[in-house]
C-alpha cells in the first residue's frame, strides 16, 4: 500500500507527505511526474527483489537447518541411558514427570528461530584460558556423550506458574573441555554466545563444582530440537536459564563478572543466583469445583535442583499442615511429583496451600515477592469451590 501511494504521488507530481491521493493542485511539486514515477518504479523493483532474495535465503537456511538435524545420527552414551524408578510419576497430576519436547516452555529474544546447520557449526573457547580451541560438531560427537535428567526453569517464572520443564538431555560434559583450554584462575564468568548475539553469563563455579554441566545435543531421546537450540545448547543443574541455557551457541569466553555484563544482567536481573526451592500445585486447578464428600487428589510438584526435595507439606484453608507423598526421582537435579489425597469436608469456597522442604530440611521461603530481579518467592496456593 506504502508503495503504491508513493508511486501514485510521483505520477500525480505530489509532494510526499502533502496528504493523501485527493490532495489540492497547491501541493504538486516541479521536477516529479513521470520521470519521478520511473525513479520511484525502479526503486520499488529493488527493494521488493532484496525483500524476495531475503526471504528466500532465510527460507534456504531454514531447510538447511531442518535437513542438517534429519541427517544427524547422534552416538548412544557411554553408559546404560538413565531409567526411572518405579513411582516417579505418580499419575495425579496433568503435567507428566517427563516434559515432552513440544511442551517444554521457551524464552524467545529473536524475531525469528535461529537456523543453523550443523554441518557448519563451531564452538570457540577463549578469553582467560592458556589454549583457546575450537570445536566441530563432528569433534563433540566423538567425545563420550552422558545422558541426564534435568528440572530447568526460567528465572522469571511466577508463584506456581509453568516456566519450568524435565527433560532427559545428551551432551558432552562441559568441565573437562574448560579444562583441557586451561582456565585463568581469575576466571569467574562464562559469557556464552548464541549464533544470534545474544549473550548467556553463566558462573564459573557452578560449572566447574562437578555438577553435569552439559553441552546439549539430544533431547528426550532425539535430536536436539531447533527452537530448542539445535544444533547445541548449554544446561547446568541448579542455575536459571538466564545464566546457564544458551541455546545455539558458537562461543564460550572465559572472563570475569566485573570486565562483562551479559543480556539479562545489561537488562537489570540479578548476575548470579541459583534456583531456590519452590513447588506448585497442578491438581486440582484454581477455580475449579468439587463435590462435598469425594476425596480429591491434590497433587503437583516441588524442585531444588541440585539439592533435593525431602518433604512436601499441604495445608487446606487454616487446618494443619499434611505430610504429601513423594514420588521416586532419578537424581537430585530434577523436580519431583506428590500427592496428597483430601476429602471435601464441607460446601463453599477452600483455599489449598503447598510448601516444600529441601534435602537440608529447610523450608520453602514463604516471603512473597515479585521475579525481578532476582526468582519469585512465596507459598502457591488455589482456590476451589465446593458443592
Amino acid at each position: 500500500a506504502v508503495v503504491l501511494d508513493v508511486l501514485a504521488r510521483r505520477l500525480a507530481g505530489v509532494a510526499p507527505g502533502a496528504g493523501g491521493l485527493g490532495s489540492p493542485a497547491g501541493n504538486r511539486v516541479r521536477g516529479t511526474g513521470r520521470r519521478g514515477f520511473l525513479t520511484a518504479g525502479a526503486g520499488s523493483i529493488v527493494l521488493a527483489a532484496l525483500a524476495a532474495f531475503g526471504e528466500r535465503h532465510w527460507q534456504h537456511q531454514r531447510f538447511d537447518a531442518a535437513r542438517s538435524r534429519n541427517a544427524l545420527v547422534l552416538p548412544e552414551p557411554v553408559a546404560p541411558r538413565p531409567t526411572l524408578p518405579p513411582a516417579t510419576d505418580l499419575a495425579k497430576s496433568p503435567r507428566p514427570f517427563v516434559t515432552p519436547n513440544k511442551s517444554f516452555y521457551r524464552i524467545d529474544t529473536a524475531y525469528s528461530v535461529p537456523q543453523v546447520n550443523a554441518d557448519t557449526w563451531k564452538l570457540k573457547i577463549h578469553g582467560l584460558v592458556a589454549t583457546p580451541v575450537t570445536y566441530t560438531l563432528a569433534d563433540l560427537l566423538a567425545m563420550p556423550l552422558v545422558e541426564r535428567w534435568i528440572t530447568m526453569m526460567c528465572v522469571s517464572n511466577t508463584v506456581g506458574g509453568d516456566l519450568i520443564g524435565n527433560a532427559r538431555f545428551r551432551g558432552v560434559l562441559l568441565a573437562p573441555l574448560l579444562r583441557k583450554a586451561g582456565l585463568d584462575p581469575k576466571a569467574d564468568q562464562l559469557v556464552c554466545r548464541s549464533v544470534d548475539g545474544m549473550t548467556i553469563g553463566a558462573p564459573v563455579q557452578q560449572v566447574m563444582d562437578g555438577r553435569d554441566a552439559l553441552l546439549a545435543v539430544g533431547m528426550n531421546g532425539t535430536t536436539l530440537p531447533i527452537v530448542h537450540g539445535f544444533p547445541v545448547r548449554m544446561v547446568v543443574p541448579g542455575l536459571f536459564g538466564y545464566v546457564s541455557a544458551c541455546k545455539w551457541i558458537t562461543d564460550i569466553e572465559v572472563t570475569t563478572f566485573a570486565a562483562y555484563d551479559a543480556y539479562w544482567v545489561q537488562a537489570g536481573w540479578l548476575p548470579r543466583l541459583p534456583i531456590t526451592l519452590g513447588s506448585r500445585i497442578d491438581a486440582p486447578r484454581s477455580g475449579g469445583k468439587v463435590t462435598v464428600g469425594e476425596t480429591v487428589a491434590v497433587a503437583g510438584v516441588a524442585w531444588h535442583q541440585h539439592v533435593g526435595v525431602s518433604r512436601v507439606q499441604v495445608r487446606v484453608d487454616d487446618g494443619a499442615w499434611m505430610d504429601a507423598r513423594l514420588g521416586a526421582v532419578p537424581s537430585k537435579d530434577t523436580w519431583r511429583q506428590w500427592v496428597s489425597p483430601w476429602t471435601v469436608p464441607s460446601a463453599g469456597p477452600h483455599k489449598i496451600t503447598v510448601r516444600a522442604f529441601d534435602a537440608d530440611g529447610a523450608a520453602q521461603d514463604t516471603a512473597v515477592r515479585d521475579p525481578f530481579p532476582g526468582a519469585a518467592s512465596g507459598l502457591h496456593s488455589v482456590s476451589v469451590h465446593a458443592s
